[in-house]
């Protein structure tokens, strides 16, 4: 006999998963003494997902988790300077040591040939965000487009109000290394980047720069906002390279 306190999940079945949420909540705080209501299951969450992520092995031989990080199951917002979030208004610039520079705009980057992959991504911070769907252009492909020159080392991701910050070159334009504005089958949120963002998931957060405006090849490096205010150059996850 179906509880009277509950909705008719036959005739309503979009309402299973709030149902289900609710339940786990009731659950879980009979079982536990909880600190924080919300906080302490989110915690919860996260600590088996840390867990079981820890057990695995990318293809690389690393661990999938870097040391010092743990799990969250969205994004945060890590602050910064907005840009306007607007995709009439959308402009990416490539340029630099190339043959042929040219400029996108949000209509023309969709024209390209796209790229879809599941990465994890690591702040510097200590949060991780595994196994979310991106949907963007490969930077390698930009680079191709403009034809580089040869003696280019670096990349250097431009973004709003004048944020820059820089990659190898080698690394830049790595398969998974993209300008995306999909994460999960959505637009990114503007506080995470909208309308398009850097992503380059084998290094610190930082270095997939939020609002992306340009991506310009370069000679000779140049480390970017938070490089001259500390933080490591190259900001590798998994030897902890969080500052210089």
């Amino acid at each position: 006999m179906r509880d009277p306190r509950s909705p008719d999940l036959e005739r309503f079945p979009e309402l299973h998963s709030r149902w289900d949420r609710r339940t786990f909540i009731k659950g879980a705080a009979a079982g536990t003494a909880l600190v924080a209501f919300g906080g302490a299951l989110y915690r919860l969450a996260g600590d088996d997902l840390t867990r079981a992520a820890r057990a695995e092995t990318r293809t690389d031989g690393r661990p999938r988790l870097p040391p010092g990080q743990r799990v969250i199951r969205a994004l945060r917002n890590m602050g910064g300077d907005e840009g306007p979030g607007d995709v009439r208004s959308f402009r990416l610039r490539v340029h630099g040591a190339v043959k042929t520079p040219f400029e996108l705009d949000y209509a023309a980057l969709l024209k390209l040939p796209q790229t879809e992959q599941a990465s994890d991504v690591h702040c510097v911070t200590g949060w991780s965000r595994l196994g979310a769907q991106f949907k963007g252009v490969q930077v390698a492909l930009l680079a191709e487009k403009a034809g580089v020159k040869g003696d280019v080392r670096h990349v250097i991701f431009e973004a709003a109000h004048g944020y820059t910050t820089n990659v190898p070159f080698a690394e830049a334009t790595a398969p998974n290394v993209l300008a995306t504005y999909r994460m999960d089958g959505k637009p990114f949120a503007i506080e995470n980047g909208a309308p398009v963002r850097a992503l380059v998931p084998d290094l610190y957060f930082w270095k997939s720069a939020k609002w992306l405006t340009g991506v310009r090849f370069v000679v000779r490096d140049e480390p970017g906002y938070w490089e001259v205010r500390g933080y490591h150059n190259h900001a590798s996850p998994w030897t902890e390279e969080r500052y210089g």
